[in-house]
């Protein structure tokens, strides 16, 4: 592995024994449980708005989902601010849209992280259309030939609201979960963000509320089955 910064801690990594790594290791059990009408192979994660903790909920799901000793991968389709090679202290040359632009094999772009059984797709070289890019035939031929050699594969994609990459990449996946900021975001945005998703027939699961005061919930993450 060759780092190209810092490595950033994931708590469910550090400190798995911590009420916050309890809280994430809820959340696999509920998305586990919200597939009985399909297993949750493939799954999207994303916000709003920016700064609402999707990159920290996906880093620290997929931990706790290779802690189950399934084969994980984690996949940086936030091709705009992408954050996956930084935590993983991962190498960022060569990612998704290297491949997806045929510049480069899977093989190569898959990382082998410090955790067993978990892998990255980092994001690649940056590119001046992703939305077309996730849009492709080529996106949709590649989550369906990473689905025969990984269990679960998770997709970290920008904010809803920001741009239209979720609305496409969402279309790809078996699931959605929209992280928000409880006290940072309005609630007509979550709706909002969530009405876009279903406009394009995504299946969104749930939804997780980010640091929630600790005097309105004992967890800093919630998930809530209202959507």
């Amino acid at each position: 592995m060759s780092p190209s910064n810092k490595q950033r801690p994931i708590i469910a990594h550090s400190n798995p024994m911590s009420p916050i790594s309890e809280t994430y290791r809820t959340l696999r059990t509920n998305i586990q449980y919200s597939g009985v009408d399909g297993e949750i192979r493939t799954l999207m994660v994303t916000s709003a708005s920016p700064w609402e903790g999707k990159s920290t909920t996906i880093d620290n799901l997929a931990v706790v989902y290779a802690q189950t000793d399934k084969k994980v991968l984690l996949i940086d389709a936030d091709l705009r601010k992408p954050t996956a090679h930084r935590t993983f202290g991962l190498s960022n040359r060569t990612g998704l849209t290297d491949v997806l632009t045929r510049q480069a094999e899977v093989e190569e772009a898959l990382k082998e992280t410090d955790i067993p059984g978990l892998y990255v797709m980092t994001c690649g070289t940056l590119p001046p259309n992703p939305s077309e890019i996730l849009g492709s035939l080529r996106m949709k031929e590649l989550l369906e030939r990473l689905k025969q050699e990984f269990d679960v594969i998770l997709v970290d994609t920008p904010p809803v609201l920001a741009v239209s990459d979720a609305q496409v990449v969402a279309t790809q996946c078996d699931g959605v979960v929209l992280v928000v900021n409880a006290g940072g975001v309005k609630r007509e945005l979550v709706q909002k963000a969530r009405d876009s998703l279903q406009f394009v027939h995504a299946r969104v699961l749930g939804v997780v509320l980010n640091k929630v005061a600790r005097k309105d919930a004992k967890m800093n993450t919630y998930y809530d089955y209202s959507s």
